[in-house]
């Protein structure tokens, strides 16, 4: 049977068995996905590796994947208990991220699908963020409302289905998480900046007015890069003065600054679209102050908020395989072998 007819009748299975393959920045990873369960989540960090440089270097990230791959969709084959043959589709991440990271994890997913004659299945990682819910919130079902805040993305996006999604938001210029490693840098706390911000925001208090001037932001339309400025120029007139610089108040207040309007947004378009169940996603998804400001707005405003757990925020295969398993059940996102990365794929 050839692929096209191995794909299409894959149509309206719910026990199709997929591996996912991730590779969109510094995270090598794949996982087996089959009847509503993860088998195996296999993920392989380079965050060691790029700590001494500060952030990701892309050169660096691609060879690292280059030889961890194998290894790491070995494992996650050995982990469910499976073997290729077993598996019915093989789904891989192929934008938006670096697009040398990408070229690595898609031209392995081609070569294992030519090779087990298997279905490929091209999956966009802010859609497989969303996805990520599914693993858990075995109620949730489309329609609802998703808020995608990581180091690359922060998207408001309305989930018409499971293999439907509209863009009703985003950032003008910086992600919220590239802002959080920026600060993190410029305080010195290092890589990664984000889950270290969270921390020491947790011990001080947010009394920095980093936005005097703000003004109100039209709908859908938020920006982070006069944030970052605002704490640039905080931090540097302290440090010309010769002050002590007050991380855990810096920490806190830039947080609050930050996840205040994204809440504030969130809240309107679920207004606007009239949701009753929101999700969060991405690796900012981890913040515990946005994942707090989330559930209160969601009391105050009467939606549900649901998140995923801490693994499945950050970069991992297990949502791509989820991703790819609903476009499998509804016969979309079929790649050929002439698939290739795109760094700046949107919604």
């Amino acid at each position: 049977m050839d692929v096209r007819k191995k794909f299409e009748a894959l149509a309206g299975k719910e026990d199709t068995v997929v591996l996912g393959i991730e590779s969109s920045c510094d995270e090598t990873a794949a996982a087996v996905y089959a009847g509503g369960r993860i088998l195996s989540n296999v993920i392989s960090s380079q965050i060691e590796i790029h700590r001494r440089f500060g952030g990701v270097v892309p050169e660096i990230a691609s060879r690292n994947h280059t030889l961890a791959l194998p290894a790491v969709a070995d494992e996650a084959l050995k982990e469910a208990g499976m073997s290729l043959k077993d598996v019915d589709a093989i789904g891989v991440t192929y934008g938006a991220g670096l697009i040398g990271a990408l070229l690595v994890g898609v031209s392995s997913a081609k070569a294992l699908a030519y090779a087990a004659n298997k279905p490929l299945i091209k999956v966009n990682h802010i859609e497989a963020h969303i996805c990520a819910n599914y693993i858990e919130h075995k109620e949730l079902s489309p329609p609802f409302l998703a808020l995608v805040a990581s180091g690359g993305h922060t998207s408001i996006v309305e989930v018409e289905g499971y293999n439907r999604y509209k863009l009703v938001g985003s950032t003008t210029d910086d992600a919220i998480g590239e802002a959080f490693d920026k600060v993190a840098r410029l305080i010195g706390l290092g890589y990664p900046g984000g889950p270290n911000v969270d921390r020491l925001a947790r011990l001080g208090s947010p009394v920095i007015d980093f936005c005097k001037k703000k003004k109100p932001h039209e709908f859908g339309k938020l920006s982070y890069s006069g944030l970052k400025t605002a704490v640039v120029n905080y931090v540097h007139n302290a440090r010309q003065k010769g002050e002590t610089l007050p991380i855990e108040d810096i920490c806190a207040s830039f947080t609050a600054a930050a996840i205040e309007p994204l809440v504030d947004t969130v809240v309107e378009a679920a207004r606007r679209s009239g949701a009753k169940t929101v999700v969060i996603a991405g690796g900012v998804a981890s913040n515990s102050a946005l994942r707090e400001e989330m559930r209160k707005a969601g009391e105050k405003n009467g939606f549900k908020v649901l998140m995923p757990s801490p693994v499945y925020c950050t970069d991992n295969a297990a949502m791509v395989a989820v991703r790819a398993f609903f476009s499998a059940r509804e016969g979309v996102n079929l790649a050929g072998l002439d698939l290739g990365p795109e760094s700046n794929l949107r919604i």
